[in-house]
């Protein structure tokens, strides 16, 4: 299925709920329809790109004068197995979600933990989503796509797609030039649960057995305890990164401020939760109109209303300098603003 627009709401692809329009969008559901389109309207090499899913991390700041390419490829493959393991090819339009629930079903581990994160399989390889200990790259076998630049189809093996912490390829030297269509995923028929971060030991044991189930339980109790559901006040989740500091630095803050939270992140270096920074800083629960900081969740900004992308990004640089101030730390925004 092709659909084609010209002048378009983006309102539906962002889930801050800003309305912003593109000058065209381009909607497929087949690899075959996106190489026609692309192969039979040479104007599009003329246009600005921007490769959108559900637009779960996406802060549109104006109208996007440029083409829109939307994946909705559908389906979920499992194209080949052994003892251990299982290997399944999704397309990238489905619900991230909805796939997770499909594996904890299917009793395959791996993906358990990231539970309830907004957004499509083909926008999960590009922000290596994570969270309470696992990485969706620690499970990707391989990512396919069309490299507009090349007008070809490609595929990307896991180390060739660079995965760091909320960053890959595809965010950098590949954004807006390659279409994920599809990723394969290798799943663990007997999986070894991950259970050390934060409280979900505690909350996993409360419900009795650890399973997936469970599991996908607690997290989806935990996060919706903390954060919106952007299907009724939109936001992008978690707005800033975790930034990465010196233990020396870390130490400096806690003896002046208490006790922060950090983890680990290897040659001297943690990550200090953003959310307490902002939390700390006085932003927890702030709202100017339309605009503000989640009462629950200092690190999730929304849009209670008709706010504008740049009302949002406005506010986004007041927390940033106060928590430069305060702490001496320069936040890294996590959501794209186009």
């Amino acid at each position: 299925m092709i659909r084609f627009f010209e002048n378009y709401s983006l309102q539906p692809f962002n889930t801050f709920n800003i309305e912003a329009k593109a000058k065209y969008f381009f909607e497929f559901t087949e690899i075959a329809d996106l190489t026609v389109f692309l192969q039979s309207n040479e104007s599009w090499k003329e246009e600005k790109i921007l490769v959108v899913g559900e637009g779960s991390n996406i802060l549109f700041l104006e109208d996007f004068e440029g083409l829109v390419i939307h994946p909705n490829i559908p389906g979920v493959y499992a194209i080949n197995e052994d003892r251990q393991n299982i290997w399944m090819e999704v397309g990238a339009g489905e619900i991230w979600d909805e796939f997770v629930k499909y594996c904890v079903d299917a009793q395959l581990g791996g993906i358990e933990n990231l539970s309830l994160i907004p957004g499509t399989v083909g926008a999960a390889p590009v922000q290596n989503i994570g969270a309470y200990g696992q990485e969706v790259s620690e499970v990707i076998e391989k990512v396919k796509g069309y490299d507009l630049e090349k007008n070809e189809a490609v595929e990307f093996s896991n180390q060739e797609c660079r995965f760091s912490y909320r960053n890959s390829i595809f965010k950098q030297e590949l954004k807006n030039r390659f279409v994920i269509t599809s990723v394969v995923f290798k799943l663990d028929k007997f999986p070894e649960f991950r259970l050390d971060y934060s409280n979900l030991e505690a909350k996993v044991s409360e419900k009795g057995v650890i399973s997936l189930e469970n599991i996908k339980k607690a997290v989806d109790e935990i996060r919706s305890s903390k954060l919106p559901d952007v299907k009724e006040l939109g936001s992008a989740g978690s707005f800033f990164k975790n930034p990465l500091v010196e233990m020396d630095k870390a130490e400096e803050i806690e003896k002046e401020f208490g006790e922060i939270p950090v983890y680990r992140a290897g040659d001297g270096k943690v990550k200090i939760a953003a959310g307490w920074l902002v939390e700390k800083a006085g932003w927890k629960g702030f709202r100017d109109g339309d605009v503000g900081v989640h009462e629950k969740q200092a690190l999730v900004l929304v849009n209670y209303g008709k706010a504008t992308g740049k009302q949002i990004y406005e506010l986004s640089e007041k927390i940033k300098q106060s928590v430069l101030d305060k702490f001496g730390v320069e936040l890294e925004r996590e959501v794209n603003c186009i």
